[in-house]
């Protein structure tokens, strides 16, 4: 038996001591620092090393890394590492978890899932091709139903375990297990049988359909979870020991539990013996040594405030009247604070009035019709967001597959009032309101919203009262709010969606998820045509015969509409303190948000030490444009 066996059983032994012999309910992580040895004994043909000899003859294909190809995409090479990045945001996660029940917030996927989880591959992020992360090469077969991923040998969780197919497999189980509340997970990973162990490192999977996107899926969206905790848990008490508590993952960051003070903040440390810190797809990204998140709940003002004194290092502008009134003030105008529209090719997603169509009154879709003509965007455009944005009028707004036939919804008063005489709502009442003509039934309904939502949904509760539509506006924090969401107890919520390079409809338009809780087909959408098509977009490998079939699942769910669609823009609106360096293109080209700042930028001690001098003597620092437009111009320059 080695030291390093003694040191663990001893740890083993003094907490079974300690807990007077029972057994413990969570899986405890002891940060060990120890230097792992390499696996000498696995053969090259069973996925050891030497398999990259072999690789190409038993059919494997990977990606090498090239310094003319891929230049800064993968970060950049000035990039230092160290210092701490602060960010507040308006919410605290529901879990720490990113699978499983109320796990798949944005903020879980902007903190947690990239940062500390790790997928077989992932995407090159100017082509899109994929690249090694756990899986060094794959193999795909000829009818494409079958796939064989190597995991690298020097791949590590968190507590130094090796990665193997086991894992795999146990992450696998976990996404179809129904106890995890998330049934969207088994309606994608239930394409697949379950993978098998070829060897330690090499496992495989087959696809029980045939899909383009499958390999996109299990490879690159499914993050591994280690098998030697989930082995010795179920579903349910998966959703129960990891709601507050972050399971131990092979990513470059780490998230330890004394770091975690619910509701208020938590700190994500990069970790010093990250497996691939050296690898060419990883040794220029993940710089700081320290990433701060911290929530304030509905107080938007405050967090602003907060970032101006500095409490705060990058502020995300959502609301265009601070960008254009509010954002220029000393430290914006003396270049101590940057302040940039970053323009990229990232979807434009889906935000509007999500309606319950299960429920009255939005059962009726003359109902939801009406809503929408008295909706007016484009004065609200104009009064309140300075034009800084457009109409939007699909699932898949601005993007080759909106469907270009899509009714705009233009503001109609005297279209939305024969819509509702057509529904039976001719009269109203002594206080003004509708009432149906033969229940004598007022149209009332209650939006839940948090209080910083308050300046955009109070203007439309105006514009359908002036027409006896009676809109009650209740305030609730936002985790509340998804909470009545996920479990259909809501008439309208006002709701964002982010956008997917490639669309996936299924997860939000299947009919099968309609009747559930806890899945993205919030409105309760039911279509067999849809159905239909979704079927065959899994099938087709042919690019524009899917754009044809998004266009036409987007013209009929756009006739359903289930929802008023709200406004886009195609930039991000980014205010920083100047310390920091960052890439040339700044964010990401099909992210484009904030939390790529965690990802590629770093801290620089030179420039920090330049703001503090200015700070400190009144000197004036350079300013920037205000339109970054790298990607923009990067796509003029490769058509």
């Amino acid at each position: 038996m080695n030291i390093k066996s003694i040191i663990i059983l001893f740890f083993a032994w003094s907490y079974f001591i300690g807990c007077g012999g029972k057994k413990e309910q969570k899986t405890p992580y002891i940060e060990t620092k120890v230097t792992f040895s390499k696996d000498n004994s696995t053969p090259a043909e069973q996925g050891g090393y030497g398999f990259e000899k072999l690789a190409e003859n038993l059919g494997y294909k990977s990606y090498l890394w090239s310094e003319e190809k891929d230049k800064t995409y993968f970060g950049d090479p000035r990039a230092i590492k160290g210092g701490t990045i602060e960010y507040i945001h308006s919410l605290f996660p529901r879990t720490m978890r990113y699978y499983g029940q109320n796990g798949s917030q944005v903020i879980n996927a902007q903190t947690i899932f990239y940062l500390c989880y790790e997928g077989l591959l992932e995407e090159h992020p100017l082509s899109l091709e994929y690249v090694p992360r756990l899986a060094s090469h794959w193999y795909v077969s000829d009818d494409k139903m079958t796939f064989k991923f190597r995991i690298n040998p020097d791949a590590r969780w968190w507590d130094g375990m090796p990665v193997t197919s086991d894992d795999v497999i146990a992450t696998w189980e976990l996404m179809m297990d129904e106890t995890i509340l998330q049934p969207a997970r088994q309606i994608t990973y239930g394409k697949f049988e379950r993978p098998v162990a070829e060897s330690k490192y090499i496992v495989s999977v087959k696809a029980n359909s045939k899909s383009w996107r499958n390999f996109l899926y299990f490879a690159v969206s499914m993050r591994l979870h280690p098998n030697h905790i989930l082995k010795d848990l179920d579903g349910t008490a998966f959703l129960e020991e990891y709601a507050f508590s972050v399971i131990p993952g092979t990513g470059p960051y780490i998230i330890r539990d004394e770091n975690i003070k619910n509701q208020e903040s938590y700190l994500i440390e990069r970790r010093d013996d990250y497996w691939d810190k050296d690898g060419p797809f990883t040794r220029y990204r993940y710089n700081f040594n320290k990433i701060k998140i911290s929530a304030i709940k509905d107080n938007d003002a405050l967090q602003y405030e907060k970032f101006k004194k500095g409490e705060q290092d990058i502020f995300r502008v959502l609301r265009s009247r601070r960008w254009v009134e509010e954002t220029d003030f000393e430290a914006t105008k003396k270049g101590w604070i940057k302040k940039q529209r970053i323009f990229s090719e990232k979807p434009a997603g889906t935000s509007g009035y999500f309606f319950n169509m299960r429920e009255w009154p939005f059962d009726d879709k003359r109902i939801r019709y009406a809503f929408c003509y008295l909706y007016d965007r484009e004065k609200m455009n104009r009064e309140m967001y300075y034009n800084e944005y457009g109409m939007m009028n699909s699932l898949y707004s601005g993007s080759v597959y909106e469907n270009p036939n899509n009714n705009p919804f233009i503001h109609n008063p005297e279209k939305a009032v024969e819509l509702l005489s057509e529904a039976g709502y001719t009269k109203r009442n002594s206080e003004g309101w509708l009432v149906h003509e033969t229940t004598g039934k007022i149209l009332s309904f209650e939006i839940n919203i948090q209080k910083t939502s308050a300046y955009m949904v109070t203007p439309v509760q105006q514009m359908l009262k002036e027409y006896g539509i009676d809109m009650q506006i209740k305030f609730m924090d936002y985790n509340t709010m998804i909470k009545n969401v996920n479990a259909r107890n809501f008439q309208v919520a006002s709701l964002a969606y982010t956008g997917l390079k490639y669309p996936n409809p299924e997860g939000s338009l299947r009919s099968t998820l309609a009747d559930q809780n806890d899945n993205n087909n919030v409105w309760g959408f039911k279509s067999k045509r849809v159905d239909e098509l979704l079927d065959e977009y899994d099938l087709c490998f042919d690019q524009s015969r899917r754009v044809e079939i998004i266009q036409e699942i987007d013209g009929i769910y756009h006739e359903t509409h289930p929802i008023a669609y709200g406004i886009s823009r195609g930039y991000s609106r980014l205010m920083w303190w100047d310390k920091f360096g960052y890439p040339d293109w700044m964010l990401g080209r099909y992210e484009g948000e904030h939390w790529d700042s965690f990802i590629y930028w770093w801290y620089d001690k030179e420039k920090d030490q330049e703001l503090k001098e200015a700070m400190k003597n009144d000197k004036q620092l350079p300013l920037k444009p205000i339109d970054m437009k790298y990607w923009p111009d990067y796509l003029l320059k490769n058509l």
